[in-house]
């Protein structure tokens, strides 16, 4: 099924994502992890893209299409473009399509140590309008930045990027995630005016580890609301209360969306199925799975 048509029919559209083993010694871990994740019948799962963990791009597939074909649930592999060529891409492309995949997660991507890119996509938006003339009735996601993207110098000009993205073929549209709900609010309404009128999912990410959010400020350029410095600041010594306030606190922004209407909760699990399980039983009207 179509990602983009699961909007349609109801609200919110609950999804998580997980990542591929970084060692082929781990690939019985993920099983595990996706059994759990699937007993809690999400609409989507999606897996990010292994461009530089075992396997490559092929482990992405294989997990997706195990998502896909043993649970049952759709599901949603990203595409990265800025370390392939436009073969390499197509190739990847028509494997998804083969394999009966009707979605694409499609990404920048990050580049790989001191490489600079393969040249042939620089943005996102390339890659989108590259799948969209190659397989029109491809359902394509893309990311978008509640806070503005990290290398844009403002929310607007973010926006005006994203709108980019959208026009090029994009059906939906993931938020990286966020801890100020406000901040989610205030892009949402900035990229209605700007004519973006396709669903958009909010990412959260509950918190485990006061390292954890120092890697994500850096890597994502989020904000850190005042509560969240304080649970920081009061459990960074005893991990269990913190992992408990932290669930507390992405239970109720999660809860808070969901009351704002939201199209979708993306929520990055980092392939920790009790953080999808705690957050789906406080989830207000979450009938999808029996638990």
């Amino acid at each position: 099924m179509k990602i983009n048509e699961m909007y349609n029919s109801k609200k919110p559209v609950v999804s998580f994502e997980v990542f591929p083993p970084k060692k082929e010694a781990d690939v019985q871990g993920i099983y595990d992890t996706l059994e759990q994740l699937g007993n809690l019948h999400p609409d989507f799962m999606s897996v990010t893209y292994s461009a530089g963990g075992s396997g490559g791009s092929q482990i992405t597939l294989d997990i997706a299409s195990l998502i896909k074909e043993k649970y049952g649930t759709e599901c949603l592999p990203h595409l990265t473009c800025i370390n392939s060529t436009a073969d390499e891409v197509q190739k990847i492309v028509e494997e998804i399509r083969m394999r009966g995949i009707e979605n694409i997660m499609a990404l920048r991507g990050d580049l790989i140590g001191d490489s600079t890119g393969a040249g042939e996509f620089k943005y996102a938006k390339e890659l989108i309008s590259n799948i969209r003339k190659d397989c029109p009735d491809m359902c394509i996601g893309a990311a978008a930045y509640a806070e503005g993207h990290v290398d844009c110098e403002s929310l607007d000009l973010s926006v005006e990027y994203l709108k980019q993205k959208v026009d090029a073929g994009a059906n939906f549209l993931v938020t990286q995630l966020f801890f100020d709900n406000r901040s989610f609010y205030e892009f949402y309404e900035k990229a209605i005016k700007s004519g973006i009128k396709i669903p958009i999912s909010a990412g959260i990410m509950p918190i485990l580890s006061k390292s954890q959010i120092q890697k994500m400020i850096f890597m994502c350029g989020v904000s850190l609301p005042s509560e969240i410095v304080k649970i920081l600041y009061k459990y960074e010594n005893n991990i269990d209360d913190l992992k408990k306030a932290a669930m507390d606190y992405s239970a109720n922004q999660i809860n808070d969306l969901i009351s704002h209407g939201v199209d979708g909760v993306h929520i990055y699990t980092m392939n920790r199925p009790e953080i999808a399980r705690e957050n789906v039983l406080r989830m207000k009207n979450y009938n999808g799975a029996n638990i």
